[in-house]
């Protein structure tokens, strides 16, 4: 009996170790490499991030695939298919926390990153755009999947040069617009003071002309309260002289 169950034993693990062997040359199979084509924009309602912006991993959805790649991408729709595998196999190992983020780099709304999944000592190396799975590269191979994720952060840095341009044109349009409006503002400000000193001065030329005038007239007023003060004294005068006449000390 003793012997029955250690030959099951024998048996089982044989089995097991052919299995494995099995397992190990249909992965040794398998292609490294599987693209996964999809569109350069999302949804006509989303935007893309602010430069700099990371979303996290989570967040990172697969696109569809058919969409043109930039210039000097390889055509990969053949294996489309397989790519769409990978990268809903990396978005489950994603949910479950499974892969360890080795690298990331970002610019603009472009990125690429590194992972690593331990339990099977495989590398994914991943394209995104806009919080979207672009490319998807599997292998075992360190040294090419740190010499693909280097090629995806020169196409993320190539590609986002124009992205980034736009974001710097849009920020200097809006300066150049709130200096605008603060000129606006400011010259609003100096031609309504500008009114305001025209009115005053209107005003006050007004006042000028209107007290000349009354000076003018009290001058002339004046000139003939004088003369008639003259001419009253020179009358007191005359009474005076006739109402003393034959006195003695009279005036002559």
């Amino acid at each position: 009996m003793k012997h029955s169950i250690a030959l099951r034993r024998v048996m089982l693990s044989a089995a097991a170790l052919m299995l494995l062997q099995q397992g190990a040359a249909a992965w040794a199979g398998m292609p490294d490499d599987a693209g996964s084509m999809a569109a350069a924009s999302g949804a006509a309602d989303e935007r893309a991030p602010l430069a700099g912006s990371r979303p996290s991993l989570g967040s990172l959805t697969p696109q569809p695939a058919g969409a043109l790649l930039p210039a000097g991408e390889p055509d990969e729709q053949a294996s489309a298919g397989a790519a769409q595998g990978d990268v809903a196999t990396l978005m489950q190992l994603i949910h479950d926390s499974q892969l360890i983020e080795l690298r990331t780099t970002y610019n603009a709304s472009y990125g690429a990153s590194l992972f690593f999944y331990p339990s099977e000592m495989t590398y994914y190396v991943v394209l995104f755009q806009d919080k979207h799975f672009w490319r998807v590269i599997r292998s075992q191979d360190e040294a090419r999947s740190e010499a693909i994720y280097a090629d995806f952060v020169r196409q993320t840095a190539q590609l986002a040069d124009v992205e980034i341009r736009r974001t710097q044109l849009e920020a200097q349009k809006a300066f150049i617009e709130h200096v605008i409006a603060l000129s606006e503002e400011r010259a609003r400000r100096l031609q309504a003071d500008l009114a305001i000193a025209r009115t005053q001065q209107a005003r006050v030329d007004d006042y000028q002309r209107q007290v000349q005038g009354d000076a003018t007239a009290l001058n002339a007023q004046k000139a003939q309260a004088q003369a008639q003060l003259l001419d009253l004294q020179r009358q007191v005068d005359a009474l005076q002289r006739a109402t003393e006449a034959g006195l003695p000390g009279a005036r002559r």
